[in-house]
């Protein structure tokens, strides 16, 4: 049977809604042979998925998802096959997810200005022991029928330029890429797009990138359509970068993204996964 990669996934050790076991159980029914948990600037899921890895005939790669800042832009970094107890790399998650609490404080006092109470004691209970994310006061926003969807929660309230977004200093990318690369991880640039640059920006920011250490992109999401993967091919063959593939996934409650429902990588990419640092438990 060919493997079947899925590189980026989230559990409730951040924003996504299935515990690290059942996120395994559920990439394990879909058919897919190799699963990169990667939560947002956490790896405390790890130790639980590869115990669930292992009673699934499931293959495991150690990964994280950094936030990072670049030319004044928040950049996510995924990083796989990472050792999570390399020390750098275990205080900067610590830190980020001290920044996170403060950042979560700031928004419950800008919805309470806006006449929303209750929010930080709510995110916190829905976070639980995990990392505390925008995501989960969209949850809260809709749960208490402030707004429709989690869409529209980033439109009205959470997004850039909205009454509760704030502007959170996040590590440079060179530290977030260095974090990684240290702790014997591939730096991967996630979802490129998302970023809405340019291509002249994007073009600086995969030099730069590459530059810093960074050894892969993105070019297959659960989200990308025929074009956007061909052109993110593109770029990764144009600053020779391999080509990661990754759902993104984070709840069932989302038909639209599912584990391991992802368009194959283009042939003219080199996949991340045969590149030696990729070493699956």
């Amino acid at each position: 049977m060919p493997e079947r990669y899925d590189l980026h996934c989230h559990s409730t050790a951040s924003d996504g809604s299935l515990s690290p076991t059942d996120l395994v159980r559920r990439a394990k029914d879909r058919g897919v042979t190799a699963l990169a948990l990667t939560d947002h600037d956490t790896t405390t899921g790890l130790a639980e998925a590869g115990q669930a890895a292992q009673a699934n005939g499931i293959r495991l790669i150690k990964g994280i998802e950094l936030s990072s800042h670049w030319q004044g832009k928040c950049l996510h970094i995924v990083g796989l096959g990472i050792d999570p107890q390399y020390p750098p790399l275990a205080e900067a998650s610590h830190q980020l997810q001290n920044v996170r609490l403060q950042r979560a404080e700031k928004i419950a006092d800008k919805l309470a200005k806006k006449h929303i109470m209750g929010a930080y004691e709510a995110v916190m209970a829905i976070a639980g022991d995990g990392m505390v994310t925008r995501s989960h006061f969209a949850d809260f926003l809709v749960k208490q029928n402030h707004v429709s969807s989690h869409q529209e929660a980033f439109d009205r309230y959470l997004g850039k330029g909205k009454p509760a977004y704030c502007n959170t200093v996040w590590a440079d990318m060179e530290l977030a890429i260095d974090w990684i690369v240290q702790s014997g991880g591939v730096a991967v640039l996630a979802h490129p797009l998302r970023y809405a640059l340019t291509a002249s920006w994007l073009g600086k920011l995969l030099f730069a990138f590459k530059a810093l250490g960074g050894q892969a992109i993105e070019v297959v999401t659960g989200q990308y359509n025929p074009d956007e993967i061909n052109r993110l091919a593109y770029f990764a063959n144009r600053f020779g970068l391999a080509g990661s593939a990754g759902s993104d996934f984070h709840t069932p409650e989302n038909p639209w993204i599912e584990l391991g429902r992802l368009a194959p990588l283009p042939k003219n990419v080199k996949p991340v996964w045969e590149l030696p640092l990729i070493r699956p438990d």
